[in-house]
């Protein structure tokens, strides 16, 4: 039997009719239509259904939707100022650090919580942020660069 609940989304407010195993990838993905959250493994190896619950990586496909409620949910497609890119995002564009873009919405989500927590990271503590995910594309240096430029972008923007 659906349960009624209410999520937090990229700042929005959603009542929704959910059943109660109800994964949050398939609420966002199903219900809401937001596609940037992927399902790759479905069993939480992967990273590529990572979203941001209260500012922290969450892998949506183990979690259950019931148990989001109360909590501000930040999916890929929350991160964007208006038109313009986050400079995560940005930053993967600009070196190179997408290919197919599958792994991409749940590494540049990692990527942001490490910056908004860490504003200058090491390498090593890069590659530990994004140690649960997998990209068969890039390779990991052009994504390392990325997380990298984001970093100083960023640190110069609060100066």
């Amino acid at each position: 039997m659906k349960q009624l609940i209410e999520l937090s989304v990229n700042g929005e407010t959603y009542e929704l009719a959910v059943e109660p195993q109800a994964t949050l990838l398939e609420v966002l993905r199903n219900d809401l239509g937001l596609t940037g959250t992927k399902e790759a493994c479905g069993t939480g190896e992967c990273g590529s259904c990572t979203v941001l619950i209260d500012g922290r990586p969450v892998l949506s496909c183990l979690t259950l939707a019931l148990d989001c409620t109360g909590q501000d949910i930040v999916t890929i497609e929350g991160l964007a100022e208006g038109e313009r890119m986050s400079p995560v995002q940005q930053a993967f564009q600009d070196c190179g650090a997408i290919q197919c873009g599958f792994c991409t919405p749940g590494m540049v989500l990692s990527a942001t919580a490490l910056l908004e927590e860490n504003s200058r990271p090491t390498e090593e503590e890069i590659r530990k942020a994004l140690e649960g995910h997998l990209c068969r594309c890039t390779g990991y240096n052009k994504i390392i660069e990325a997380v990298n430029k984001a970093a100083g972008q960023m640190a110069a923007r609060q100066k």
